[in-house]
């Protein structure tokens, strides 16, 4: 018999006791209307026939019933497993989604240079920092083995550790980079191992940290020279940085520090960098206002890493200074060069600069000296930093409101404690903190807080900002929520202020 015979007839096999019990039905009827008289032991053979047939088709209903009710509870389990795996899907999407956008946070604003590698040197995380600090992009790092991106003494100085970090040492080891403007940069990288659940080693961290060299710490190496005395060097720095280190070598490191950074403001050592923030809906009359970023000359010169410099100068208490500078290159730029009438600067003020009384009168002295319009110039102010202080801060603010100048309010929350600000400051915009903006598309109540926080700005005649637009689904969702001005890398890309046409 062939396959295709013993398909067929398992095809027919369950309707063969019911064809039957038909056929034996119509020939009983039929003979009951007939003429003819048939032997009474063929009618009681068809109805047990019959009777036979139709025990045969309930059993088959039974069983048929069954199995049916089988496989709907196994299809009904298969739809509750498929609903609870996409179920999980969308959480995992979301959550990576979260994490992406908190580690691009991370990657863009954490000041060293942090890299990951697994046990044959091949670097597979990097931070922006990092490819900046060695002038790459991304796909020259990513996979590559560190020899192959590294530059010869940058490897070489990480090397020698990479045996003992692999072994299961944290290692650490310093070197001096001679930067452009023939200071010195004195470089901590630290190899940190990394373990699986078993307790092997499966990759290592690399972390480098710069942080500026006084006069006379070290002897410099000039580019290509190697260190002879590179032991001895190595023995000055931990003597300088050592614990036992006096109260006199302490106060004479933090004022050549100070020196240093004030040294840079004078030479001018920093670029203005600035992003765009442009109206959400298409508006050929609406202003366009750049949030002004500062940045080190080095650091475009892939020497020194965004941010490495700020906490020094938070530190010696002198973002006054550089943000007095910052305002007065604005004002210049504004006054000296022939761009878009409807281009204003939005620029960024530290806490410290907020309690500074002289800071206003440096600006009004620069407006009535460039005679520009003040309104070009909105200050960024965060809300922490009003919180912290809300009577001088909100003093400060109303000055600089009465000069023309604009006013953001920064890092909006939706908290009471944000919204209470507002009955104290009247500020000309609010930028929507930018870890509920990137959350919108995925996270139901950040997009209820940032639609409340719209809301009550519009209701105070105040425009909003939604920052860390880094898609352009985000874009167009905060177009419908009726968001004023958007800014992120779904708008705009930083560039050089020279860039601005």
């Amino acid at each position: 018999m062939t396959m295709y015979t013993y398909s067929k007839l398992n095809t027919i096999k369950p309707f063969l006791p019911v064809t039957v019990a038909v056929i034996i039905t119509g020939l009983l009827v039929a003979l009951d209307h007939s003429v003819f008289s048939i032997e009474s032991h063929v009618v009681a053979g068809l109805w047990v026939a019959l009777i036979t047939a139709m025990f045969v088709t309930a059993i088959q209903i039974v069983h048929t019933e069954k199995a049916f009710s089988m496989q709907f509870a196994q299809l009904a389990a298969q739809k509750e497993r498929l609903a609870n795996e996409i179920k999980y899907r969308l959480w995992a999407e979301k959550t990576s989604s979260e994490n992406k956008a908190k580690l691009q946070i991370v990657d863009d604003n954490f000041p060293g240079m942090l890299a990951y590698c697994n046990t044959e040197q091949r670097c597979h995380y990097h931070n922006r920092a990092f490819r900046q600090w060695f002038g790459l992009r991304s796909e020259q790092i990513e996979n590559h083995p560190l020899r192959e991106f590294l530059n010869g003494p940058s490897y070489t100085h990480i090397a020698q550790g990479i045996e003992r970090v692999l072994s299961g040492e944290t290692v650490q080891n310093q070197y001096v980079q001679q930067l452009p403007n023939r200071s010195a940069c004195l470089v901590t990288a630290n190899l940190i191992p990394h373990y699986d659940s078993g307790g092997k080693v499966i990759g290592f961290y690399i972390l480098y940290t710069p942080r500026f060299v006084k006069e006379g710490e070290l002897p410099l190496k000039r580019s290509g020279e190697k260190s002879t005395d590179e032991n001895d060097s190595s023995k000055k720095v931990k003597h300088v940085q050592g614990v036992g280190e006096n109260a006199e070598q302490r106060s004479q490191s933090a004022l050549d520090s100070a020196r240093r950074i004030i040294l840079a403001i004078e030479r001018e050592e920093f670029r203005l960098f600035c992003q765009k923030i442009l109206p959400v809906k298409s508006d050929e009359h609406a202003e366009i206002y750049y949030e002004i970023l500062i940045r080190m000359a080095e650091e475009e010169s892939n020497l020194v890493p965004p941010g490495a410099f700020l906490p020094l100068i938070e530190k010696h208490n002198l973002m006054s200074r550089l943000d007095g500078w910052v305002v007065k290159k604005i004002i210049q730029y504004l006054s000296e060069r022939k761009i878009s009438t409807k281009a204003s600067f939005c620029i960024n003020l530290s806490g410290s600069t907020l309690k500074d009384p002289t800071f206003i009168h440096h600006i009004q002295n620069l407006l009535e000296q460039a005679k520009i319009q003040p309104e070009k110039l909105c200050f960024e102010i965060e809300t922490f930093d009003v919180m912290e202080d809300l009577h001088n801060t909100a003093l400060f603010i109303k000055k600089i409101q009465q000069l023309g100048c604009l006013i953001s309010l920064c890092s909006f929350d939706h908290n009471r404690a944000s919204f209470d600000l507002l009955k104290h400051i009247k500020a000309d915009f609010l930028k929507i903190d930018g870890s509920m903006i990137c959350n919108i598309l995925r996270n139901a109540e950040d997009l209820k807080k940032t639609e409340n926080i719209n809301k009550f700005a519009h209701a105070l005649k105040i425009r909003t900002i939604g920052e860390l637009v880094e898609t352009q689904a985000i874009l167009e969702k905060l177009a419908g929520i009726g968001i004023d001005y958007a800014q992120g890398f779904a708008v705009k890309r930083p560039l050089p202020i020279e860039h601005i046409h």
